[in-house]
């Protein structure tokens, strides 16, 4: 999830952790525990495309870092402030830490929570970033901050946000559900033969889904709001896996092939050849303008390759927004 929301995640375990015996210093402490496994963005700029993106929410969002810094910084943590046990410090720390891989699960990119298992958890039941998980959980948290240390409505207020937020989190994986089965249904009806099928919800909400569907030749992809009235509608994206040629022999390709699940599509533009993540989508609402949230030009660089991720053009979120408006209203 974004940075605000494993922020105020932070700060609602902490509160409630040591809320009662440190006051808002749990909430702080929390706040900063929040942010700490994603400190694994510094390794984009000490290595390659490729090797970033796989340490990305990797080690730092695992069991094993939540268990290991977490008695480290308890045991620190318990010699600055003897308000708490060094068993309370740790398990405050192991709780902040370890809620942080667990929301990001939820994602589209998912976590490795059980590194060093190659294991990524991803259930795509929410986009990474959505207000409607976000602002009731940082208000309740905000209303929280204002009560008195100890006080029964702090509590309360803090309790709610979490309830609220997890009250949310199970409603986004019920949508899903249905939203997949509408999907299949529309596969059915249309007599599409497909391998495999993943859903995952449009930016910013719940209401609007969209659903990758591997075929023999193509992908497809199609997007179905909970309030449209016409059939789900399926546009084709050439696999082209053939285009890669000789590249794909690299061993840097071979592991961003890997990163991608399979899900992925080569474009061959005059600037050289592009592979696609499917993973994460179009940035377009026009499925035929093969705008992807994420492309890597592959270049033969020496006796190597060199991947870099394609620039993001600022000009395609702004449009995107207006037009993901009217389409989550309906077709």
């Amino acid at each position: 999830m974004d940075s605000v929301t494993q922020i105020v995640l932070g700060a609602a375990v902490g509160e409630a952790v040591l809320g009662k015996k440190i006051g808002n210093k749990a909430m702080a402490l929390g706040a900063v525990a929040g942010t700490i496994p994603d400190l694994d963005v510094i390794a984009n700029y000490f290595t390659d495309t490729v090797t970033a993106l796989e340490i990305h929410r990797g080690f730092t969002h695992s069991i094993v870092f939540a268990v290991v810094f977490g008695l480290l910084l308890g045991w620190l943590l318990s010699l600055w402030d003897k308000r708490a046990s060094l068993k309370e410090w740790s398990w405050f720390w192991f709780l902040c830490f370890v809620t942080h891989p667990m929301l990001d699960a939820h994602t589209t990119w998912g976590t490795q929570l059980f590194w060093p298992f190659d294991l990524r958890l991803a259930y795509k039941n929410i986009f990474v970033i959505d207000p409607l998980y976000t602002l009731p959980f940082l208000v309740f948290l905000i209303f929280a901050m204002f009560q008195k240390r100890g006080s029964i409505k702090r509590r309360r207020f803090n309790n709610l946000g979490l309830i609220v937020s997890s009250a949310y989190m199970l409603l986004t994986i019920i949508l899903k559900g249905i939203s997949y089965t509408k999907f299949e249904s529309a596969l059915k009806d249309q007599k599409i033969a497909y391998s495999a099928i993943e859903t995952k919800p449009s930016p910013f909400n719940t209401i609007m889904w969209t659903a990758n569907v591997q075929t023999e030749e193509a992908f497809l992809i199609g997007d179905y709001s909970f309030f449209d009235t016409q059939p789900i509608q399926f546009f084709p994206h050439p696999k082209n896996h053939e285009a890669l040629g000789y590249l794909k022999e690299y061993d840097k390709v071979q592991r961003l092939i890997k990163i991608t699940q399979g899900w992925y599509t080569i474009t061959e533009k005059e600037s050289g050849i592009y592979l696609n993540d499917l993973r994460f989508g179009l940035i377009s609402l026009d499925a035929n303008a093969d705008k992807f949230a994420f492309s890597f030009l592959i270049e033969k660089e020496g006796n190597d390759v060199n991947v870099t991720e394609e620039p993001k053009d600022t000009r395609d979120a702004k449009n995107l927004m207006p037009a993901l408006w009217q389409r989550i209203k309906g077709n």
